[in-house]
């Protein structure tokens, strides 16, 4: 009902319809739609256009709903593989969500979030299984539907399985002081042991 006075039932019944197609329930896309709406008034925003455009223009075989997206080359010197990026939201958007997808194998370097919040990235995986590690623990297995919180100023990485690709949503609260420490590169040593 909340959605339906905000005048968002159309854009809910299209992310239901097409989130349902690509595995996600009834009540998984509901409640992220909720929470789009409440927290960042998604429609003001061009949110949910956006994603009805990306969901129609950018159906591929990878990259989950969201679609799999170009090359990633403007980041490509931090990925060991080839990496893919759909930028979901326009750039002067107040929130950047960007949909990330990873051929089997690749992974991103070592890396910090410096940013005023207690979290500095969080990523909702969308498709395919891979790993997520902070430095000095277990590397954690991810799967479609799983959140990670990344707190601010800890060195992770995260990236694909061995044999399968990967993709995630990743999105970070607006802090124009933040920046992106990127290290060293995750060896095959390190990411063989997974």
């Amino acid at each position: 009902m909340e959605l339906m006075a905000q005048g968002l039932y159309p854009q809910v019944k299209a992310h239901l319809i097409l989130g349902k197609e690509h595995g996600l329930t009834k009540e998984e896309v509901v409640e992220i739609v909720t929470q789009l709406a409440f927290y960042w008034d998604g429609q003001k925003h061009g949110v949910y256009s956006l994603w009805l455009k990306r969901y129609i223009k950018m159906e591929s075989k990878h990259g989950g709903a969201f679609g799999q997206g170009l090359p990633n080359d403007a980041y490509a010197k931090y990925f060991i593989g080839n990496s893919y990026l759909n930028q979901l939201t326009s750039k002067d958007d107040y929130i950047q969500f960007a949909n990330v997808t990873f051929e089997p194998s690749c992974r991103n370097n070592w890396h910090i979030h410096h940013t005023k919040y207690p979290v500095g990235q969080i990523l909702i995986c969308v498709d395919g299984e891979g790993w997520y590690q902070e430095e000095g623990k277990e590397a954690r297995r991810l799967k479609t539907g799983d959140i990670v919180e990344i707190p601010s100023n800890v060195k992770h990485w995260h990236g694909a399985t061995k044999d399968g690709w990967f993709s995630h949503i990743a999105f970070s609260l607006p802090d124009e002081s933040a920046t992106t420490e990127w290290c060293e590169e995750v060896s095959a040593i390190e990411y063989n042991k997974m």
